[in-house]
């Protein structure tokens, strides 16, 4: 899916995905307050709306402990990788038919880029 050279830099997650260096965390960080802060957490357990995001790259769909999710993402079957979580947010609704998650997605591919960069450091 994304085929960018991989630069020399310091892995953030322990599967190192290659739009990193083309991604800006900063700016996805800016981005994931404005977009998601106000139904999301970045502390790890803490549930608002939706369920923390600590932890999200690398974790099995509908798994954060205590976080009651919706039938159609209790159904999921997959990891949130980095390429799954950026095609997700380009539209929610239609990546998974019946979810909860009230939101219509992010259409520039670099804002999902720069958001799941930011998503990879939340550990």
């Amino acid at each position: 899916f994304f085929r960018v050279p991989v630069l020399s830099f310091p892995c953030l997650h322990s599967v190192c995905f290659p739009f990193l260096p083309m991604a800006d965390i900063e700016r996805g960080k800016r981005l994931f307050e404005a977009r998601a802060l106000q139904c999301h957490s970045v502390k790890k357990g803490e549930h608002h709306i939706g369920p923390s995001l600590v932890g999200i790259v690398g974790r099995h769909a509908a798994s954060a402990s205590g976080y009651e999710y919706s039938p159609a993402m209790k159904a999921q079957d997959h990891e949130w990788t980095e390429d799954v979580l950026v095609k997700y947010l380009e539209n929610p609704k239609k990546f998974v038919p019946g979810t909860k998650m009230n939101f219509a997605g992010v259409k520039s591919l670099k804002d999902r880029k720069d958001i799941v960069a930011y998503l990879v450091t939340l550990k």
